[in-house]
């Protein structure tokens, strides 16, 4: 369901505003130009994180975050929903388990980690709209650790508006996220002797996707499976396999998609491992895109995914429109369909010989990441993280093995003309 124009995030850049300190040099300022994130990590040891905290109520609020070491941010607003976002350099983060899933008076909950190549990121959820009054670090003493520390005061809504007119200036850089392909893809598409299938790890970084009761995040589960898969599938010696993300780092959906694209890659496949408000729901589940939702299940989990780059605190952007109208692409757009769904009856065909499924297990909906109008593409719900006995078996390795050869053995039926045709 593509959210109308009115409804688009937009990005605003906020004050920010040093908060006088008790002593001469105690407070390290926020990059001066709001519109240029932090620097980027150049490796060595990295700044831990170590605790945090909300303090305040529902017209001022502080959040804290402990710092082996100060560093330089950068904080800004974003609208619909109410949200902080904070760039900083790399941190590796040792909080809690259950760090960000609550919060106290303007700040519902947050989360954070790695945004892109040597950098983080804080999304905080605001239950108003909120204007930032500080955000600074104040650099530790006498063993002390460094504190960032962000205030927010409640604002109407009128005159939040007003502060993202007049600072619409653009973000663009800080929300440009900066992908190394070379790592990614293994050969160009045009010269490539061997199909290639585009593994896609679902979140990851900022965005942890689903968290189950346990702590387990579907963005370890998921990368965890894709290079189980990715391992079968090498093995053949038939195919070449890359991976949208090979690590725990955040990926905008649209770099996905150009990732497959450019790779002109055979087939692209998305992994996931969601929830549902229904804990007794389970089993995996394969999905192919569609303007009109198979069911209204389909359609809210289409919904939840397309909004994972406003987790991470970027806009959400608009499908595309297609770059050109006429029949040839049409036709392309046409047969790419047709492959994806014959993938995805033989991938719910080798699952259901395996594992558990949902009832109707090939549905549709229109889900952002499979859009690509020229590779063939499926999303494979490989179990639900809201449910016990499907958390028991996600967290298996015997479980991920008989999965992984189901999935490698779909893959290489819907491959095997082609690679016969290579051969």
């Amino acid at each position: 369901m593509t959210p109308s124009p009115a409804a688009l995030f937009r990005i605003a850049l906020a004050a920010l505003a040093l908060l006088a300190a008790t002593a001469a040099g105690a407070v390290e300022a926020v990059a001066p130009d709001p519109a240029v994130p932090p620097p980027v990590s150049q490796g060595g040891e990295l700044p831990v994180a170590s605790d945090a905290r909300v303090v305040g109520d529902g017209e001022r609020t502080r959040f804290i975050l402990d710092l082996s070491t100060s560093v330089e941010i950068s904080a800004f607003t974003l609208a619909d929903p109410w949200r902080v976002v904070v760039d900083l350099p790399e941190i590796d983060f040792k909080l809690p388990d259950d760090a960000g899933l609550t919060g106290r008076g303007l700040v519902t909950g947050w989360r954070y980690g790695l945004f892109a190549r040597g950098r983080s990121r804080l999304v905080l959820d605001a239950a108003a709209p909120v204007r930032i009054d500080g955000a600074f670090v104040l650099k530790g003493g006498d063993g002390a650790a460094a504190r960032l520390v962000v205030d927010l005061v409640r604002t109407t809504p009128a005159d939040f508006e007003a502060a993202l007119q007049k600072t619409a200036l653009t973000r663009e850089a800080s929300n440009a996220v900066p992908v190394t392909k070379g790592d990614r893809l293994v050969q160009s598409g045009p010269s490539r002797a061997r199909p290639l299938i585009m593994l896609d790890p679902g979140h990851g970084g900022v965005d942890a996707g689903t968290i189950a009761s346990s702590g387990v995040k579907e963005k370890d589960v998921v990368l965890t499976f894709a290079f189980e898969l990715k391992k079968r599938l090498e093995e053949t010696g038939k195919v070449d396999v890359a991976m949208t993300r090979s690590d725990d780092t955040f990926i905008p959906l649209r770099e996905r998609v150009r990732l497959a694209r450019e790779g002109a890659a055979d087939l692209f496949v998305s992994i996931h491992a969601d929830s549902v408000r229904e804990d007794f729901v389970r089993g995996a589940t394969v999905y192919t895109l569609s303007e009109k939702a198979s069911d209204r299940a389909a359609e809210a989990l289409a919904v939840k995914e397309n909004a994972a780059d406003a987790v991470a605190g970027l806009e959400m952007e608009p499908a595309e429109a297609d770059e050109v109208s006429d029949i040839l692409v049409d036709l392309t757009r046409r047969e790419t369909q047709t492959f994806s769904l014959s993938f995805a009856n033989a991938l719910v065909g080798e699952l259901s010989n395996t594992t558990r499924m949902i009832r109707n297990p090939h549905r549709s909906a229109g889900f952002w990441v499979l859009r690509a109008p020229d590779v063939p593409s499926v999303l494979l719900e490989i179990g639900y993280l809201s449910n016990t006995q499907d958390e028991k078996l996600l967290t298996s390795e015997d479980w991920r093995n008989k999965v992984a050869d189901a999935v490698g053995t779909a893959v290489m039926r819907f491959l095997g003309p082609k690679i016969a045709a290579g051969q």
